[in-house]
């Protein structure tokens, strides 16, 4: 019986200088993903990957169009080495667009143009904070954020692993609940170094704006099953993408309800598709039975290429 594969895609928070750079040198299907960036984009995202600085690419509307192009030329190589059909694909926010891409919902440019887009919604969205919260209980959580409700807005972002969610809100909300958590038990609560509140109410206006702007998109029904964030539910509609797109935006990310859900319906093999590791780490807490690969630059690509021969005699 063949095993059951899915493609990953990471987030915002995965980027690094140089990413991508010996791929690009080593792979004409990925140089062609960057270079298609570049012209339809207007600007050098090669030069942003692989030279920074890392200031600029930090910045949510390069960042987000950097990590999607990166992404997609690791995934085309991947593809022009291995004949290999993943039976789910998946994305932790920002990812998503690659899922949508790998299942064929939108061209490359369209996801391109798409994600610029969303960075710049998203980018020009001040105000708020985000903290990680590390090993807290579900019961701590709700009435941590219930208690710290009275100062504020606040809510859930990601739900990133059982020992790990994301906090978003009102400044003073987050602080509020973070101490309140603490108190309960929970091991850490880190404040993220972001320019807004992003999956939190804050992100509404740039949710509905994304909406106008997703209705003109051509999208196509997938030919794979995309986990979206929104519900951790599979989509093939391009009707259920026009509507889930604008609202992840301000939406939690059901990351860990995601992988379970693919870990039920029999995915055996991971493979995380893009710069860093963050997801395969998640991946250890929420399924831990399951394999995980990367694919992260030229020797990533090799060592899981070599891995796949042997799990699912990937060939050419």
């Amino acid at each position: 019986m063949t095993k059951k594969v899915a493609f990953l895609f990471p987030g915002q928070g995965s980027q690094s200088v140089g990413m991508g750079k010996d791929l690009y040198e080593s792979s004409e299907s990925a140089k062609k993903v960057f270079d298609t960036a570049d012209s339809v984009l207007g600007k050098s995202i090669t030069t942003l990957c692989f030279d920074g600085p890392e200031d600029s690419l930090k910045q949510t509307v390069n960042t987000q169009p950097c990590i999607v192009t990166m992404s997609i030329a690791a995934m085309e190589a991947l593809k022009s080495e291995c004949d290999i059909t993943p039976s789910y694909v998946a994305g932790h926010s920002l990812g998503e667009y690659c899922a949508m891409y790998a299942a064929g919902v939108m061209s490359l440019d369209t996801t391109l143009k798409a994600i610029q887009k969303r960075a710049d919604l998203m980018g020009a969205t001040k105000g708020g904070a985000m903290a990680a919260v590390l090993n807290s209980t579900e019961e701590a959580l709700k009435e941590s954020l219930q208690e710290a409700s009275s100062v504020g807005y606040v809510d859930v972002a990601n739900y990133n692993s059982p020992a790990q969610v994301v906090i978003t809100g009102d400044e003073a909300a987050v602080a509020k609940a973070g101490e309140l958590l603490l108190a309960k038990g929970a091991r850490r609560v880190v404040p993220l170094a972001v320019s807004g509140a992003f999956h939190s109410k804050f992100m509404e206006p740039a949710g509905k704006e994304f909406e106008s702007f997703v209705s003109g998109l051509e999208l196509n029904d997938a030919s794979i099953p995309v986990i979206t964030n929104v519900d951790a539910e599979a989509t093939t509609s391009s009707a259920d993408f026009r509507v889930k797109m604008p609202k992840q935006i301000y939406s939690s990310v059901h990351w860990t309800q995601t992988i379970q859900k693919m870990v039920s319906d029999g995915v055996e093999i991971f493979i995380e598709i893009g710069p860093g590791k963050v997801l395969a780490g998640l991946n250890k807490k929420i399924a831990p039975e399951a394999k995980v690969f990367n694919i992260f630059d030229k020797a990533s690509l090799d060592a899981t290429v070599e891995s796949l021969k042997t799990e699912l005699m990937c060939g050419v």
